[in-house]
């Protein structure tokens, strides 16, 4: 029933991202072992669609 404070014990207060190694940027998910910006981890592409803008 107690949906406040009590409710965040368990959540962990540690790092979700990290530097990555091939863009450089705090975008590598260390759980996942991917890299949020560039996608490193999940293919040897550069992550990018039509409608970012221009890297």
């Amino acid at each position: 029933m107690v949906k406040g404070t009590t409710s965040f014990g368990k959540h962990s207060k540690g790092k979700t991202h990290i530097r990555c190694r091939r863009c450089g940027r705090q975008s590598y998910h260390i759980t996942k072992k991917r890299c949020a910006y560039c996608g490193f981890g999940e293919s040897s592409k550069i992550r990018k669609y039509s409608w970012m803008p221009y890297r």
